[in-house]
């Protein structure tokens, strides 16, 4: 009977029980497509990634799969893979393909223990929102910047907040939220290096994400093109407080085509399919 192998790690932050969920099958060569999908719906996580072997300049190249699809690109799922591939291998930089393309993810240690990770994002296209007078009738708010959509792999949304308290205290109409289709509305605030961010995508079977880190790396480009902070600046994300799991990213946009999020992430359980 195959034994499929996975690890579950919190990710965008350094403790336990905090962060975004992800669950990583080690070797994947032996699962069928079909049985990726029934793996993820199984684990329940907003994604888990399968690990195969590389097929252009990456050490590995990875799939990943929410309970409901495949997605070329995530943030956290990136990160995360990161951190459980690049231990036991002790390299600095490791390069996972993905369906955006290979994505770097340079590595922090402190003796053997990997700390922390940057990687290097997709670019993504940018465009006026088109629903945008929608979204904010739907949010109860008028946006300090333009309401633009990103798409790095997984499209985003954005919406500037007056206030980091007006961010915290949002109480959105999912189902509204829901009928604007599969995007992640982002609602920040915040001044300098430090913003607060929360990410609802109803439409994608998660009300609210703790920690997204495909988002994170486009909020420092939007900022950036809008005046808010200068390009190269590194700015620190607060996400997922309201839900009971704190997270904590890093992101800087260098130039539009050159973007890193970094963070970290802890193995918390192993485990095994028999299948």
């Amino acid at each position: 009977m195959p034994r499929h192998r996975y690890v579950v790690c919190d990710v965008f932050t350094d403790v336990p029980f905090a962060g975004n969920q992800l669950a990583v099958f080690t070797d994947a060569r032996d699962i069928a497509e079909a049985d990726m999908q029934r793996l993820a719906k199984e684990m329940n996580f907003s994604e888990t990634t399968f690990v195969l072997p590389p097929e252009a300049d990456g050490h590995v190249r990875m799939r990943i799969f929410t309970p409901f699809q495949e997605l070329p690109f995530a943030g956290h799922p990136t990160l995360g893979t990161a951190f459980v591939l690049a231990g036991p291998l002790q390299l600095v930089e490791i390069r996972l393909e993905t369906g955006r393309g290979t994505v770097p993810v340079l590595l922090e240690r402190e003796g053997a223990r990997i700390v922390f990770g940057w990687m290097e994002q997709p670019a993504p296209t940018v465009e006026p929102y088109r629903r945008a007078e929608e979204l904010q009738d739907i949010l109860g708010v008028r946006s300090e910047l333009p309401v633009e959509l990103y798409d790095n792999g997984t499209p985003h949304v954005y919406v500037a907040f007056p206030s980091v308290d007006a961010v915290a205290g949002l109480d959105p109409d999912f189902g509204r939220l829901a009928a604007l289709g599969a995007l992640g509305v982002n609602c920040f605030a915040g001044s300098d290096a430090r913003w607060k961010t929360r990410m609802f995508s109803p439409a994608m079977a998660t009300n609210e994400d703790p920690a997204t880190g495909s988002a994170a790396g486009p909020l420092a480009l939007h900022l950036a093109r809008h005046g808010r902070i200068a390009f190269g600046e590194e700015i620190e994300i607060s996400q997922g407080a309201e839900i009971g799991r704190p997270s904590t990213l890093y992101a800087r946009a260098h130039s539009p085509e050159r973007i890193e999020v970094g963070g970290s992430a802890v193995i918390v359980a192993r485990g095994e399919f028999q299948l």
